[in-house]
């Protein structure tokens, strides 16, 4: 059997409920752990629960999330150090001093104009989705704290441009995943194939321009509004009673006595991480295109971008900026090597709330595959298509099994599969029908709690991560909505 029917749908969907209603996301998730294995176990609970156990342990398995979960950990000891040291202060002082000379000169209001440079700064990092989103939270947080602009718009910023921008420019190993799942369908030439999809991929180019729009216009709405109101009126950028996803002894680290505020100790350790990334994606996927002669030098370093490892490179350019920032410190005596070393731990301890979550994020991804959720998801929707609606049904479909398993990747992995040859067999039009698998990738995991983009966005902006969730979930919905109107148009129009 390749799924376990309706059943298959119970855990994920009971995760998410639970972690909406409660707000308790951690016991949610394992909740919705427990029930996958007891079902996998045939009803026995007590094979399901040992199962459990051993599902959180197995997770360690695959190398890529231990990565992933260390490399989240080990975020905290960078944004220590950059607080500790001054760099957050200094630099806060200088986009004070750009924001006064603008206002000097009747240029603009400061809030929009900081949460525009937010989004350009995310989209200018497409290199890799979680470093985009870290970026962007961990930089911008203490300027949005200040200008009093909430924690849950910088989550929502900084989410909304990590994964469109990586998919919408695909110069890294969103790009060649996605090809390599267009080649495995049998395509001599799937970068032309992605991009003709390129166009018609409206979801993220919608959630990107909505971003913009409700900046530019402070049109708020949903929860979102409330908490513009709350932070705007009683000076409160997080609700009295929110957990943030992060320890508040990381984030009310105050700068050391007597250390002068300098923001190069906070642009230069940030800009070696975010810098590294290329260069790590090439070193990583380097062994995989040397030895193709026909490949001209760019050719090849475009290529190792495309097949380096994510994870890899994630943890290498952070682990580097740690070591960058030690020695920076130092050598200004602004830390002693015990300090330094104290000051690691703090940070990585101030985040195994994090570790914690992602462990739980990619367990429960795990016993949804062993469920056969996604196809099981994918195959109800074969029953109820015609040509015209291929398209919006793709998308809905790709939407639904990334919002269950809190996962893009994997999803584009089942509906190319499934969404490709569907097109070819009711001659519906296949650009059309991969862009709607790619986007509804995006959108369902842009709007799922148990994504591991939602969670490090919550985490670099210290929001409360069921917070970011609701206040985010309107926008989404609304981009994604017109997204599947234009698809069902558009099925029908290129039919």
């Amino acid at each position: 059997m390749d799924h376990y029917s309706f059943w298959s749908l119970f855990p994920p969907l009971l995760a998410i409920i639970l972690a909406i209603k409660t707000r308790q996301v951690f016991v949610s998730l394992l909740f919705g752990i427990w029930l996958g294995w007891v079902i996998l176990s045939e009803g026995n609970f007590i094979s399901g629960t040992t199962n459990t156990i051993q599902a959180l342990v197995d997770v360690f398995k695959d190398p890529g999330n231990t990565r992933t979960i260390m490399f989240s950990s080990l975020v905290g000891a960078l944004i220590a150090f950059i607080q500790r040291s001054g760099g957050v202060e200094g630099f806060v002082n200088r986009v004070y001093k750009f924001l006064d000379k603008l206002e000097q000169k009747k240029i603009g209001n400061s809030r929009k104009i900081v949460q525009i440079i937010a989004w350009l700064t995310g989209t200018a990092i497409f290199v890799e989705s979680s470093i985009n989103a870290l970026t962007v939270g961990s930089v911008f947080r203490p300027i949005f704290d200040k200008l009093k602009i909430p924690r849950e718009k910088l989550a929502y910023i900084a989410d909304s441009i990590s994964a469109p921008t990586c998919i919408l420019i695909p110069l890294n190993a969103w790009g060649a995943y996605i090809m390599g799942l267009i080649a495995a369908q049998g395509f001599d030439n799937p970068l032309q194939i992605l991009i003709g999809a390129f166009p018609l991929n409206f979801y993220p180019m919608l959630a990107m321009v909505m971003v913009v729009g409700v900046i530019l216009t402070q049109k708020d709405f949903g929860p979102m509004k409330k908490a513009e109101l709350r932070a705007k009126n009683e000076g409160k950028v997080i609700r009295d009673g929110a957990t943030p996803l992060i320890s508040s002894d990381v984030i009310a680290l105050e700068k050391k006595n007597g250390v002068i505020a300098r923001s190069r100790n906070m642009i230069i350790p940030i800009g070696v991480m975010v810098g590294m990334m290329p260069l790590m994606l090439i070193y990583t996927g380097w062994s995989e295109v040397e030895n193709i002669s026909s490949y001209a030098w760019y050719e090849q370093i475009i290529s190792a971008i495309g097949k380096g490892s994510g994870s890899t490179s994630v943890l290498y350019s952070v682990l580097t900026s740690i070591v960058t920032g030690s020695v920076l410190y130092m050598s200004q005596k602004i830390f002693s090597f015990k300090e330094t070393i104290d000051l690691i731990f703090k940070g990585i301890s101030g985040l195994i709330p994090l570790a914690l979550l992602m462990m739980l994020a990619f367990a429960i991804g795990n016993v949804c595959r062993e469920l056969g959720t996604g196809v099981y998801v994918a195959e109800l929707s074969k029953e109820w298509l015609s040509p015209n609606y291929v398209p919006v049904i793709v998308f809905i479909v790709a939407s639904f099994i990334a919002f269950s398993t809190g996962t893009s990747w994997g999803t584009f992995a089942i509906m190319i599969a499934i969404g490709v040859p569907m097109a070819q067999a009711l001659d519906a039009n296949l650009y059309l029908t991969i862009a709607a698998a790619l986007g509804g990738g995006v959108f369902g995991d842009h709007c799922s709690p148990i994504s591991d983009t939602t969670i490090i966005s919550s985490m670099a902006s210290a929001s409360d991560h069921i917070d970011h969730v609701k206040t985010q979930l309107p926008y989404a919905l609304t981009a994604g909505a017109a997204t599947a109107l234009l698809y069902l148009i558009l099925g029908y129009a290129f039919h």
